[in-house]
């Protein structure tokens, strides 16, 4: 029976220079090894052209590189970029460049499905299969910023966890990937410019707030009522807003980062005065601003965007008091671009 090998970038330096002095050679080949692995890029153990062809038949016989594919790339009239990305067990998950005139922004999925129910999100009529690895999150960052250097001609400014899947509910893989994502040995970007997107787990977004995180949180929140929240995110009868709003305050008083409240707008559904309210209400519990979405709907049921004068009855309400709010205009409609549902939006 032969054994399957693991993939040599679950191991950290440290073990990587533990394996060869294991195997009666020099630490140090553990840090070029990982160098290749991570700042350079390198799928196959043959790219790593200063170690010893021994050296990299040994780490053959022991270890995988398990990059992902981009199969499909599809590029929009408006510039957006979806990628399908294949995973090497054959499962396929989406990522999307997203550039405006200043920036490019990398929206990155971190689940294969996701294992929440939201009633207007795509990717909920997908089962969760498994979490993604954190090499996996960051090789979707690594192909986007190849393809804004490419196209855009600058590296990759900004990246959003706002793809398939529920990053709380993958944490520790997310938070390592970002790890690797904002070390000198990585990318080197800075966590300023990463923001988690959640529908809101309040004892994980305590738990970063906790791990002292330093990037930037964002909520889908969608209403500021319990019974329309339900309706629109069935999953949150466990999570009732005052508990999320508890853990909202806890996370402002431990990092005193501002959140992002992601908020789409639905005819008939969230588009009235008592909706209206109850989103100001809730905006004065803890220092924030909103992103009011143009919804793509994903077909002719219940969730159907609302108009134009529902939106603006929105940005009067929450200027009017104060709470800075804009609206996300749709991006990629042509390509339909939508990592979950909320991906493809000019962020």
């Amino acid at each position: 029976m032969q054994i399957e090998k693991k993939d040599i970038r679950s191991l950290s330096k440290d073990q990587l220079r533990d394996f060869f002095t294991s195997n009666e050679d020099k630490s140090f080949r553990g840090n070029q090894v990982y160098e290749w692995l991570w700042s350079k890029g390198a799928h196959s153990f043959d790219d790593m052209t200063n170690l010893s062809k021994a050296t990299r038949t040994m780490l053959e016989e022991n270890f995988v590189i398990n990059h992902i594919k981009v199969d499909t790339m599809q590029r929009s009239a408006d510039g957006t970029v979806k990628n399908a990305v294949r995973l090497h067990d054959g499962l396929v998950v989406e990522s999307v460049l997203i550039p405006t005139n200043t920036r490019t922004t990398a929206c990155v999925s971190s689940q294969v499905g996701c294992s929440l129910d939201c009633n207007f999100c795509a990717t909920a009529r997908l089962k969760r299969m498994r979490n993604l690895e954190p090499a996996e999150i960051y090789d979707q960052v690594i192909a986007i910023d190849k393809e804004s250097r490419l196209y855009y001609n600058h590296p990759l400014s900004n990246i959003v966890f706002m793809g398939m899947g529920e990053p709380l509910m993958n944490y520790n893989n997310v938070l390592k990937a970002i790890d690797m994502i904002v070390s000198p040995e990585g990318l080197g970007m800075s966590p300023k410019r990463i923001t988690l997107s959640t529908s809101g787990v309040p004892k994980m977004i305590k738990k970063l707030a906790d791990d002292e995180v330093k990037f930037k949180l964002a909520v889908s929140l969608h209403s500021a009522i319990d019974d329309i929240r339900s309706r629109i995110m069935p999953f949150s009868k466990n999570f009732p807003l005052a508990d999320l709003r508890e853990s909202l305050e806890y996370w402002y008083a431990k990092t005193k980062s501002k959140i992002t409240y992601e908020y789409v707008v639905w005819k008939d559904i969230n588009d009235n005065k008592v909706s209206i309210d109850a989103l100001v209400k809730f905006c004065k519990y803890v220092p924030c601003k909103v992103n009011l979405i143009e919804y793509n709907p994903i077909d002719d049921g219940e969730f159907q965007q609302a108009s134009a004068e529902s939106i603006n009855a929105y940005i009067n309400a929450l200027e009017s008091n104060g709470i800075v709010a804009k609206v996300r205009r749709s991006r990629g409609k042509d390509i339909d671009a939508a990592c979950g549902q909320l991906a493809n939006k000019e962020v």
